[in-house]
């Protein structure tokens, strides 16, 4: 094996780790795995013949392309409105795809990314990089450009707001059907009174550029919001059935076998408590869809 087929081999290895770091800290699949290309680049440019870690020096390269995205993602958002629509990245305990069990933990879910996605880009960085990865305070520093003992106190500022993170949803299959299944009932039928007994006092809706009106991103906050929002559409509904979205039941909108836009629901305590609406054509590929028996 020549010194080029070493390196490559060498890469592979970390391959999963660094997408999972990436995945994390941007929640998005196809960002991640442009992080992850953009560290193996590096990595066939640069003379790593002194490198005697080379797993910490790829997380470095992605940490800092994913830092820099999170900075010209935060420096771009003028609006409150411009809101970030997390890849719902959800397996089931069975699940044999290698691609997704590199960006899964049973941690992670898109409340916890949504949470993240609020916090400032070091905050984010120092948190998942030692919270999620056990990479030293010291190692990270240096990535944010802070001393160690700075470093710590983003991480555990950043704790602090995820400690926020609603409890773990329901795993039921069964039980997750029937509540998608009860809440696309109403929506067709315009019961109002329905769909809010259906959802989390608290609830929230997330909408995607492509997936509104507007050019920007939807957010809807609370019952009686999201309820009236579903009451609305309860035309385009006719083109919606229930289906498996990457492993949990959700809804699928495709008129004339053309998937347009799915639903990914997050239900707690037999409540929706989040809808992720996602229609850009780049992220619906992303999407693994599979019919409900």
């Amino acid at each position: 094996m020549d010194e080029r087929d070493l390196l490559t081999e060498r890469f592979e290895e970390q391959r999963s780790r660094l997408r999972a770091v990436a995945y994390r800290m941007l929640g998005s699949v196809s960002e991640a795995d442009d992080a992850v290309q953009e560290a193996w680049l590096r990595l066939n440019r640069a003379d790593t013949g002194d490198v005697e870690n080379l797993a910490g020096w790829l997380t470095t390269v992605v940490a800092r392309v994913c830092l820099n995205v999170l900075r010209s993602r935060a420096s771009r958002r003028e609006e409150p409105l411009d809101v970030l629509v997390p890849d719902p990245i959800v397996d089931l305990e069975d699940g044999s795809d290698p691609e997704h069990e590199a960006v899964l933990a049973d941690s992670v879910g898109l409340a916890l990314l949504v949470v993240l996605d609020t916090l400032a880009p070091a905050e984010r960085l120092a948190f998942v990089l030692h919270d999620m990865f056990a990479v030293p305070f010291e190692e990270i520093g240096p990535m944010i450009e802070r001393s160690p003992a700075a470093t710590r106190q983003l991480a555990s500022r950043a704790r602090r707001r995820v400690k926020g993170v609603p409890t773990a949803p329901d795993a039921d299959l069964i039980r997750q059907r029937q509540v998608v299944e009860a809440f696309l009932a109403a929506s067709r039928g315009g019961d109002f009174d329905a769909l809010v007994a259906l959802l989390d006092p608290d609830v929230v809706l997330r909408a995607d550029r492509t997936a509104g009106a507007t050019p920007a991103p939807i957010l809807l906050r609370g019952a009686h919001v999201v309820g009236k929002g579903a009451s609305v559409a309860s035309q385009r509904v006719r083109f919606t059935q229930p289906a498996l979205i990457n492993g949990v039941v959700g809804l699928v909108m495709a008129p004339r076998g053309r998937l347009y836009l799915v639903l990914a629901f997050t239900i707690t305590d037999g409540r929706v408590t989040e809808i992720d609406i996602i229609a850009d054509p780049d992220r619906l590929r992303h999407v693994d869809l599979a019919v409900l028996d």
